[in-house]
């Protein structure tokens, strides 16, 4: 893979766990994803007048895509509202890389190497055990099956649209695919956002929590912008999986910075996960 696709991987991966670590701390989790990823991607709204629309031909696939991106941001603020970020973010983007190897294999035409393919069959190892650990540890005498069912579906989500996404910018520039994609997604879910909790409501979330919800907006942006610039110049199948070094920075920065456990298993499944990225990386 290029090296300077590799280093959008990495920026991307840092960007990403932090706006995640902002929103597991903020106050209602649907209506500040929801206000982040609408303001967010308003700041970048007038570069389109200098860019121009995303290509005509694309338009189907980031109307696939925005639909699966409003799923995905749904069940991501359900799935915080009552788990461990530490459980959901490893689990949720260490599931993806598989996906989304099998989906670029099957309607990409992209072929892995062997190395590839050990690769991630190391991150789905590394998935086992970082998940594998949480499934029977109860809160208030329940198991956290339901944590990690949205953690899953979250990865099926994001390998979804990946791959769309993936197969789109090789078609026409990331920044305004990126920009139209992030602005459609809010939206369009406005007038559903409205009914269910009333324009005070929002407003004053809005108001409570305004920097930490235009810090989300900025970094889902920029995190995502840098992903799509390596897709359009290195195979979806490896750059997913490189992307997703950020689920160890998600497990170490829920523990040091939101006081959740790590556990033995974490730190074990973090390092095989890590392992497997860099087998893709070196081999793919």
């Amino acid at each position: 893979m290029p090296v300077f696709a590799i280093a959008l991987l990495l920026g991307s991966a840092i960007l990403h766990t932090t706006w995640n670590l902002l929103l597991k701390q903020a106050g209602e989790k649907y209506i500040a994803t929801w206000w982040a990823v609408l303001l967010g991607s308003a700041v970048f709204l007038p570069f389109l007048f200098f860019t121009g629309l995303p290509a005509r031909e694309t338009w189907l696939l980031l109307l696939a895509s925005v639909v699966l991106e409003v799923l995905y941001y749904f069940a991501l603020s359900g799935a915080y509202q009552d788990a461990d970020f530490s459980l959901v973010y490893p689990l949720a983007r260490g599931a993806a890389p598989a996906l989304i190897a099998a989906w670029s294999v099957l309607f990409l035409g992209e072929n892995l190497t062997l190395g590839g393919a050990i690769g991630s069959g190391i991150i789905i190892l590394g998935l086992l055990v970082t998940g594998g650990g949480n499934l029977f540890q109860k809160r208030d005498n329940k198991p956290h099956l339901r944590a990690i069912a949205l953690a899953l579906t979250i990865a099926l989500l994001i390998s979804l649209y990946s791959t769309i996404d993936g197969a789109a910018v090789k078609r026409t520039p990331a920044f305004p695919y990126a920009v139209v994609v992030f602005f459609l997604a809010p939206a369009l879910t406005s007038p559903l956002m409205i009914r269910r909790y009333g324009w005070p409501v929002l407003k004053s979330e809005l108001a409570a929590h305004h920097v930490g919800i235009v810090s989300i907006g900025l970094l889902t942006v920029f995190s995502y912008l840098l992903a799509l610039l390596a897709y359009s110049i290195a195979p979806l199948s490896y750059a997913g999986a490189i992307r997703e070094v950020s689920v160890v920075l998600g497990a170490l920065a829920g523990w040091r910075f939101l006081g959740e456990p790590l556990g033995i298993w974490r730190v074990v499944g973090a390092a095989v996960i890590f392992s497997g990225i860099l087998a893709v990386a070196v081999f793919g």
